[in-house]
């Protein structure tokens, strides 16, 4: 067993107070609030994967959300806001490597306008500091290349590798005597009195308490233990361009288009990365596996699957030309291109080359509708964070918090 190996080999049924799936960075950071709070519980976290940070954690675009976009009093605004906080935090103490750059939201035309003040208001209501809006002239000084006609500067935007978080979030788990299965695949979940039995593809485990954080495969592990659910997850693929050298003097920062207040996705943007270069994108197209990277990858039971499920149809029906758009641009590279362009213009197709892609679980009720908000639900031995798209990473330890109250206080019960 990687990281905290048990001499010998596994035992057949090891007992555990709380088993955590997924070892994405929400999963991690669970992990990592329950033995804060609790040093010596029995704690145990198993993923399918051979490492940490396998999908979305480790697919994103690395940056570190300021808490902007979200509903004041959401889930989302509420613990972006306070995980923002916890993060730049534990990046402090742990030396992990981020910076926080600010970036901007452009307005292009004066139709954008009120949407852009609109998320000037939010921002403020969430707690945000130093926002500050600005003309076509101060634009041009901070970007160059950008065309707008105003923006709003948000500097508490910052990068950062969520790989790095995760892997030292694994180390600390370590230390504090969690037990680390990868490359274990949840096969079952059964009841067994008061417990849980989990039978993996490596042995069988029980366990007093479960938690799912298993993402992109959220809503299977609820249903494994017997939960009804009235939502999918729904698999978007985001694509990515990279600038080539000669091309990256066209972008200083961060820069974001005003976003569909229709859709939960930002729009593609211009991010400065990490190690250096700049990075373009993402679209949001359906992704024709739960983990399928590549236009070209396909599984064809779980595609059935969401094409057969009423809310996908319904969405489709209600976004069918934003859905045909987006799909368009992923197998054109000049629309591409053109979406880049209505931001910075000087961009040319030789400054592109093409990216790395992440997949995006966005759960979907019946009705069609896009769940917006984190939602984590519960029952007597289990407890699911069935939807934690974007910003997710940025929040994860203040999720990670809450999911680790809400399981103390199921062991108590």
């Amino acid at each position: 067993m990687q990281a905290a190996a048990i001499p010998g080999g596994l035992e057949s049924n090891p007992m555990y107070d709380v088993t955590i799936i997924g070892a994405g960075i929400v999963g991690l950071a669970s992990a990592h609030k329950l033995l804060e709070l609790r040093p010596g519980l029995r704690v145990a976290l198993i993923d399918k994967e051979p490492a940490v940070a396998a999908h979305q954690t480790g697919h994103n675009s690395g940056v570190i959300h300021s808490g902007i976009y979200y509903r004041p009093g959401s889930a989302k605004a509420r613990n972006c806001r306070k995980g923002y906080d916890e993060l730049l935090s534990f990046c402090a103490q742990h030396g992990i490597e981020h910076e926080i750059c600010g970036k901007l939201i452009v307005a292009v035309d004066d139709t954008e306008k009120p949407r852009l003040d609109q998320l000037f208001q939010r921002g403020v209501e969430n707690g945000l500091e130093g926002l500050k809006q600005i003309g076509a002239h101060e634009l041009r000084e901070l970007e160059p290349n950008v065309r707008g006609v105003e923006a709003v500067v948000v500097p508490q935007t910052g990068i950062i590798s969520y790989r790095a978080v995760a892997r030292k979030l694994q180390a600390l788990l370590v230390e504090r005597g969690a037990d680390i299965q990868l490359g274990a695949a949840l096969k079952s979940v059964r009841r067994q009195g008061s417990e849980l039995v989990l039978e993996t593809s490596r042995t069988q485990i029980t366990t007093g308490l479960m938690v799912n954080c298993a993402g992109l495969y959220s809503d299977r592990v609820a249903q494994l233990s017997g939960m009804r659910l009235d939502v999918k997850v729904i698999p978007f693929r985001g694509e990515y361009y990279d600038f080539t050298e000669d091309g990256e003097h066209l972008v200083r920062n961060l820069i974001y288009p005003v976003p569909d207040p229709a859709l939960p996705f930002l729009g593609v943007h211009f991010t400065r990365k990490l190690g250096g270069g700049i990075e373009a994108g993402p679209n949001a197209v359906l992704a024709l596996r739960r983990e399928g990277y590549s236009r070209w990858d396909m599984h064809p039971a779980e595609l059935l699957e969401t094409l057969c499920y009423p809310g996908f149809r319904r969405l489709a029906a209600r976004h069918w030309r934003s859905g045909l758009g987006e799909l368009r641009r992923s197998f054109s590279r000049r629309l591409f291109l053109e979406s880049l362009q209505r931001l910075i213009p000087a961009i040319e197709d030789k400054h592109l080359r093409r990216g790395g892609a992440g997949v995006r679980a966005q759960a979907v009720d019946t009705g069609g509708r896009m769940v917006d908000d984190f939602l984590i639900l519960e029952e007597q031995l289990a407890i699911h964070v069935v939807n934690a798209p974007s910003p997710a990473a940025t929040a994860s330890l203040a999720v990670g918090a809450e999911v680790a109250r809400r399981a103390l206080d199921r062991l108590a019960q």
